[in-house]
């Protein structure tokens, strides 16, 4: 559905300088509401040369992306949507799996006439670019997955003991009737705990995001996510079992987080992988560290990592 009030209202909100921790995109990037495979993303567009595409993760939106964007779009094409659901994206019923997710991905690349592409992506991003890369391996060119497991990869079944994963089993309406008013609330235990130095998640950045999963159906867009996770790791086994992605694989994980166990889970699923860890970083790399993350990024994608 078109939430037009909902984000006319977000929009002045967002517009204050209460709000200012989140960097804005450069003036030259665009902001549209593509179609694809059934459903609409809202994305940020700029710069020109190879096409290079960023997917965010829970708890933040396309937004997190702007440093990143300002940088590559001086020798890049950069696309930033919000994933399905999640900031000013459409939210259908449906759809949440990652595999389904790839293919919005494809069908939004194909709108915008863009065949190879390189991509970024951290946390539920990553899991929708690996979906992505397992079907259209001939069209991603490079792959960067930051901070984040793969549901049905590695260890995966350990991973889930995890009790700081606590999330991954929660949703449900009734779930959604107690975060309802509370979104802040719910959010502040992911930045606060994820991070490796809380204070780095910024409290306007805090209200930005609390903002955008207050609109109607976002929680519930993000339970879904997270719901999908059983048919996720189905999807990704038989991926794997077609083969690993070879293109170069970036796997980046914050020092406090995931750190190079990153790297290790990644290599279950592509044979050309190297790691990268992020120092004085925990989940949040972009909040924590985004010069260093940047200068990480920018280095692999041009071959100096």
């Amino acid at each position: 559905m078109h939430l037009r009030s909902a984000v006319m209202a977000l929009m002045a909100v967002a517009a204050t300088p209460a709000l200012a921790g989140v960097q804005p995109f450069p003036g030259s990037f665009t902001t549209s509401d593509i179609a694809t495979n059934g459903t609409s993303l809202h994305v940020r567009i700029g710069g020109e040369g190879p096409a290079v595409v960023l997917l965010h993760g829970y708890g933040e939106t396309g937004d997190m992306w702007a440093p990143l964007a300002a940088d590559l779009a001086k020798d890049h094409k950069v696309i930033v949507p919000d994933l399905r659901g999640l900031g000013l994206s459409q939210r259908p019923e449906g759809g949440y799996d990652k595999k389904t997710q790839g293919q919005d991905i494809a069908g939004l690349l194909d709108a915008l006439d863009v065949g190879q592409v390189e991509v970024v992506a951290h946390d539920i991003g990553n899991m929708v670019a690996y979906a992505f890369a397992a079907e259209h391996r001939d069209r991603v060119t490079k792959l960067v997955l930051m901070d984040a497991p793969l549901p049905g990869v590695g260890p995966w079944d350990e991973i889930l003991k995890n009790p700081l994963l606590w999330h991954f089993r929660f949703g449900g309406p009734d779930m959604e009737r107690l975060v309802a008013g509370r979104e802040r609330i719910y959010l502040d235990r992911f930045w606060n705990e994820f991070s490796a130095k809380p204070a780095n998640f910024d409290e306007a950045s805090r209200e930005h995001y609390a903002a955008l999963y207050a609109l109607p159906g976002a929680m519930h867009a993000g339970f879904a996510q997270f719901a999908a996770f059983d048919q996720d790791a189905v999807d990704n086994q038989a991926f794997m079992a077609a083969g690993k992605l070879t293109m170069p694989v970036l796997a980046v994980g914050g020092e406090a987080s995931f750190g190079t166990t990153m790297a290790a889970v990644t290599g279950f699923a592509a044979s050309n992988v190297k790691g990268a860890v992020i120092k004085g970083a925990g989940h949040w790399l972009m909040e924590e560290q985004p010069a260093a993350t940047v200068a990480v990024v920018r280095g692999f994608l041009h071959g100096r990592e």
